[in-house]
C-alpha cells in the first residue's frame, strides 16, 4: 500500500502552477523532497495536509481517497510547518495538555521523554523559543501521537549540527516500524542523502525525478572534462551542464559518459544543482 498518492494533482497560484501528475510516498520508506524555492514543495504539503485545496485532481491516503483531512486521517499524519506553531503564550508542558484533547492516541509519556531527549525546556513560553527550538518541540508533538505518517516541510532548519543529527536519528527510528512512513522536504541536501529511500525533485511546479536514492547513484554520473572535450559529447546524453573556468561539469547516465571524461563522487545536490539547468530526465 501507499502512504500518499496523488493523481492528475493542480493547484495555480496566479503565474505559479503546481501538477502532480503520479506522486507517490511507498508505505514503509523516507522520501526526500527537494527542488529550488518556490518550486512547489511547500503547496504541496499544504495540500495534502489539507490546508488549501486543489484545483483538480485527487489525493490518497492509506489507499483512502481524502477531499479534506478527517479526524481519522489527523490521528494518522504528524506534521511539521513553520508556519503551524503552537500557542505564542504557553509553555512545553501546557501544550502538552492541549494536544491532549486534539489528538485521540496522545501519549504523554511518550511526549515527555522527547522533551528530555531534544532538550527542551518545559516551563519556558513558546514565544520565548529560538526558532531552532520551535521547530524541536512541533517535532516532538509530531512524534508524540502514533501516526503513521510524518509530513515534514524544513524540519532541520536553523539547527546546529549535533541537533539535526539527533533529529534524523529520530525520523530513522520512527520509520524501523515498516508502516511508518516520512515525507520530509529540506533544502539541507546532506540530510536528506543520509536517510532517505527515495528522492523526488520538483521544479517549476512538476516532478522530473522521482528515484530511489541508491538507484540514483547506480545510474547517474557527475563527470568533467575540457571545455574542448565537451565539443565531443551527444548534446542527447547531456542531462545538466555547468561550465567552469577550470572546464565542463556534466551530469549524464552511466552507459553515456565516455572514457575521457574524470567521473566524479556522487553528490546528490550537485545532481540537483545540474539536472536544474538540463530541465528533464530522460
Amino acid at each position: 500500500m501507499d502512504a500518499i498518492r496523488c493523481i492528475g494533482l493542480k493547484k495555480k497560484y496566479g503565474d505559479f502552477s503546481l501538477y502532480l501528475d503520479n506522486f507517490v510516498v511507498p508505505q514503509g520508506t523516507i522520501v526526500g523532497l527537494i527542488g529550488e524555492n518556490g518550486a512547489g514543495k511547500s503547496t504541496t504539503i499544504r495540500l495534502l495536509l489539507s490546508l488549501t485545496s486543489a484545483d483538480e485532481g485527487s489525493i490518497e491516503l492509506f489507499g483512502e481517497a481524502v477531499d479534506r483531512c478527517n479526524v481519522r486521517h489527523k490521528d494518522l499524519i504528524g506534521f511539521v510547518m513553520e508556519d503551524a506553531w503552537p500557542s505564542a503564550y504557553l509553555n512545553a508542558i501546557q501544550t502538552g495538555k492541549v494536544m491532549e484533547k486534539v489528538y485521540t492516541r496522545w501519549d504523554a509519556t511518550c511526549y515527555d521523554k522527547l522533551l528530555d531527549r531534544l532538550s527542551i525546556p518545559k516551563e519556558k513560553l513558546f514565544k520565548q523559543f529560538s526558532h531552532g527550538m520551535k521547530m524541536k518541540l512541533v517535532l516532538a508533538i509530531a512524534l508524540s501521537h502514533h501516526a503513521k505518517l510524518l509530513i515534514l516541510d524544513e524540519p532541520t532548519s536553523s539547527l546546529d549540527p549535533m541537533t539535526r543529527d539527533e533529529i534524523l536519528s529520530i525520523l530513522m527510528e520512527f520509520t524501523r516500524e515498516e508502516d511508518h512512513t516520512v515525507l520530509i522536504s529540506s533544502h539541507i541536501i546532506s540530510d536528506l542523502e543520509k536517510i532517505s529511500d527515495y528522492i523526488t525533485y520538483i521544479h517549476q511546479g512538476r516532478i522530473i525525478l522521482n528515484s530511489e536514492k541508491d538507484q540514483l547513484e547506480q545510474d547517474y554520473v557527475l563527470a568533467s572534462c575540457t571545455h574542448q572535450q565537451s565539443f565531443d559529447l551527444d548534446p542527447s546524453t547531456i542531462l545538466g551542464r555547468k561550465d567552469t573556468p577550470y572546464g565542463a561539469k556534466v551530469l549524464m547516465k552511466c552507459e553515456h559518459v565516455p572514457d575521457f571524461m574524470q567521473r566524479q563522487q556522487f553528490n546528490l545536490e550537485e545532481m540537483m544543482i545540474l539536472l536544474a539547468k538540463g530541465g528533464t530526465i530522460r
